[in-house]
Order: structure tokens, then sequence, then C-alpha cells
């Protein structure tokens, strides 16, 4: 059985410069536009949970259609999250649900 060497001893001397290495790796980004993330739709901030639900097909089909026609349109709301956000919170106030 051949004696076991250590990785050190496998690997080769480095063929760049150092300091040239480092330049490339850390180089000096211009300062450009900081990037502001886009406004909340809602309007205020509410934590949000996940929910799963089986709807039926037809209004799965026709929630997705209106929701990318919407936001080609430019027309709030436009996620599937802020429109049936929109259509459940009357049901929830008219039956006690909300305040």
């Amino acid at each position: 059985m051949k004696d076991r060497r250590p990785l050190i001893d496998g690997l080769k001397p480095p063929t760049v410069d150092p300091k040239i290495e480092k330049d490339f790796v850390f180089q000096a980004k211009p300062p450009g536009p900081l990037e502001t993330p886009a406004p909340n739709h809602s309007g205020s901030a509410v934590a949000r949970s996940p929910i799963s639900t089986r709807i039926r097909t037809d209004f799965a089909s026709a929630l997705k259609r209106t929701s990318l026609e919407r936001q080609l349109n430019g027309i709030e709301p436009s996620t599937l999250q802020d429109i049936l956000e929109e259509a459940i919170e009357p049901w929830l106030k008219a039956n006690g649900c909300l305040p």
C-alpha cells in the first residue's frame, strides 16, 4: 500500500502574483446609485402568513389571467395576493371576523 500524502503536497505553488490576485478579487467597485426596494402596494406594513387551499380550476385561471392583465396595464391591485386580500376582507368584515 502506498503511503498517504497530505493534501498540501498536491497543491501547486501559485503562478500569479498574490497582489494582482487580491486586486482582482477585491477590486473596488465604482459607487453607483443605491436601489431602493419597491414600495409596498397595500400601503401598510402587515405581517403575512402563508395559506394553502384548493379552488376551482376556472377561478384559478380567471385570477391568474386577471392578475397578468392588470400587471401589464399597471392597474392595482395586480398581484394574486392583493386581489385575494381585497376580495376576502369585505366578507370577513360582513361576517364579524374583522372589526
